[in-house]
């Protein structure tokens, strides 16, 4: 898992059509410490001022996100609890606490959003590795742990006050989930909603054909989604999400160190696994498991797979300096 204000981007959005129409809206701007873009189709006899109706909404769902789920928000929900300034939870946390015990169950640990305190050791710079001591990892991972937790009724209990949650690899996700809900109450059925990379779409896009996805080829430091494209999906009513070591990375005396941790280490993940995306039917699941997969490495990814044949998914890997990849059975209809 990585510690930064989301999961960087992955994918570039390719829509095909004209907005001229006026049927199709793109809405697009900075929220949650990334970018967004939503396209949809203005449903049949929609008032005139229903774009704002639709910004008011949009709006809406990143400001509840940002007060319940953000770490970087201090008078955020998860900051007062990680501060032992609270135990009374909210609905947005309570869905994302328990889908986030369930995966991290299904993953044996490999999405852990109580690793937190590992993440903080870190402190987003891998220059300081060397002053990381074995000591330190065992001493941080007493108090690691999603039993460290106990979620009862709104209130959420924990073993000890050094325990904290990081929800940011699972948070886009569900922010795209409930920005795509909140559209539908509406009465928006054909939509696209982008967060920093993570997606949620419905229906058609412009031209009525599947919208098209672009997942970028994992070149080390590329940094500008869509210059250079490994694969293009076709998707409609599904959620994706990408996450990659290409992007954030550091170079110390000719090693590569990802800004992705195993929480069971407390280390930096070295694996041949470049870039995985997952197709769920939430992009809060998507979004998970596209991280616990880059923890897993390829191999125990594959394995994990084969037993989970209703996920789709699509790994980029090294081998040998040549670009490889594996797609689930069921993701060749997306290609």
């Amino acid at each position: 898992m990585t510690k930064k204000p989301f999961p960087f981007v992955v994918l570039c959005i390719m829509v095909f059509g004209t907005y001229g129409c006026r049927q199709y809206v793109r809405l697009d701007g900075s929220a949650l410490g990334t970018t967004y873009a939503i396209t949809f189709k203005t449903p049949e006899g929609a008032p005139a001022d229903f774009t704002s109706l639709a910004e008011q909404s949009v709006a809406e769902c990143f400001e509840k996100v940002n007060n319940s789920l953000s770490i970087y928000n201090n008078r955020s929900l998860i900051s007062r609890i990680n501060r032992n300034f609270g135990q009374e939870t909210d609905s947005l946390f309570r869905v994302v606490f328990e889908r986030s015990r369930e995966i991290t169950a299904d993953t044996d640990g490999a999405f852990d959003i109580s690793a937190a305190p590992f993440f903080d050791l870190w402190g987003f710079g891998f220059e300081r590795r060397d002053s990381i001591q074995h000591a330190d990892l065992e001493e941080i991972r007493q108090h690691v742990g999603m039993d460290k937790f106990r979620l009862e009724g709104r209130l959420l209990y924990k073993s000890d006050p050094r325990c904290s949650l990081s929800m940011n690899a699972i948070a886009k996700g569900y922010a795209c989930d409930l920005v795509a809900a909140e559209l539908s109450v509406l009465g928006i059925t054909h939509l696209l909603v982008e967060i920093g990379g993570e997606i949620v779409c419905r229906g058609h896009n412009p031209k009525n054909k599947p919208w098209r996805i672009g997942i970028d080829s994992p070149i080390d430091g590329n940094v500008n989604p869509g210059e250079s494209i490994q694969v293009v999906i076709g998707l409609t009513d599904k959620a994706l999400a990408t996450s990659g070591n290409y992007r954030n990375y550091y170079i110390v005396e000719g090693e590569k160190f990802a800004h992705i941790i195993d929480p069971k280490t407390g280390l930096p993940v070295k694996h041949n696994l470049l870039s995985a995306t997952v197709i769920a039917n939430d992009c809060m699941t998507a979004d998970a498991y596209a991280t616990a997969f880059m923890v897993m490495g390829l191999e125990a990814s594959i394995s994990f797979l084969e037993k989970h044949p209703g996920m789709g998914a699509f790994l980029i890997y090294d081998q040998d300096g040549v670009f490889k990849t594996y797609a689930t059975d069921n993701i060749v209809n997306y290609l």
